[in-house]
């Protein structure tokens, strides 16, 4: 093969990812030169990272895999985004993956950077069966506490799918006032991709929410820093006070207004009777 006909291939299987046909590929391997080395290095590296994915992706559709077999079909992931905040609503996403469906970087949100889970939620609601993102505002947060505020986002995006779920797969928390077969997974948005799904998008549609924030509320750095207390956010809320996004139930942003403390949340145990 010509210098030329490397180049095309490097072009074709490398830089496009084609699929290598068989008979390309015993005239590679025969080829002792450098350029063609560099070509099935290349090529290897991705078979092995594809792989690799693979075997990710089937780990992560374990508990969906199950319950499909099972003739339990419409499986929905839930997971909420946004508690941490010092302002903004809290976000819940819900989700139900066709069985089989495969997207390939499919991860707990925290794990992607912006642009990633932006790509991600668009392959989500294009493959999905049903989603939903639902949210609890501000005012809400503040009079039930942001433990119950999650809950309650997580069952209104259930509530909000279009297709009634057969089953819940919840990231820690069971939804006990749905009475829907659940299974409540510790650290479930890295084990389970419908959750995973229900991550990507909660965490997308209130990023895009804190968006409009920032213009409704100059000053803060809300498209930034989402309302999470970073250093640039107690900055801002030192010298500007709070604003009407602010969850004046957390510490910071009470202290910011001269407000006395809340009691503490209830305790993990008094949680799970109530």
């Amino acid at each position: 093969m010509s210098q030329y006909s490397l180049d095309v291939l490097r072009q074709r299987y490398v830089v496009e990812k084609r699929p290598l046909e068989a008979r390309i590929e015993q005239i590679l391997r025969a080829d002792t030169r450098a350029g063609a080395r560099a070509i099935l290095a290349s090529i290897d590296k991705r078979r092995f990272e594809n792989r690799s994915e693979g075997q990710r992706l089937r780990k992560m559709l374990h508990f969906e895999t199950c319950l499909w077999e099972s003739g339990q079909y419409a499986v929905a992931g839930v997971d909420e985004a946004g508690m941490s905040p010092l302002a903004g609503p809290v976000s819940a996403g819900a989700v139900i993956l066709k069985p089989g469906t495969r997207i390939v970087g499919i991860d707990d949100s925290k794990k992607l950077d912006a642009a990633a889970r932006e790509e991600l939620a668009k392959e989500i609601k294009e493959k999905a069966e049903s989603w939903c993102v639902a949210f609890v505002e501000v005012e809400e947060i503040d009079a039930i506490n942001i433990y119950w505020a999650g809950i309650q986002a997580m069952k209104r995006a259930v509530r909000g799918l279009g297709l009634p779920p057969q089953h819940l797969l919840i990231d820690a928390k069971p939804l006990k006032e749905i009475d829907i077969p659940q299974q409540a997974i510790i650290k479930g948005d890295a084990k389970s991709a419908s959750i995973a799904a229900a991550s990507i998008l909660a965490k997308v549609e209130r990023d895009k929410m804190m968006r409009t924030l920032d213009v409704r509320h100059p000053g803060y750095g809300f498209a930034d820093h989402k309302g999470y207390p970073v250093p640039a956010h107690y900055e801002a809320l030192a010298r500007l006070g709070a604003c009407a996004a602010h969850r004046r139930s957390f510490g910071p942003v009470r202290k910011a207004l001269g407000l006395p403390p809340l009691p503490p949340w209830p305790s993990a145990s008094e949680r799970a009777a109530g």
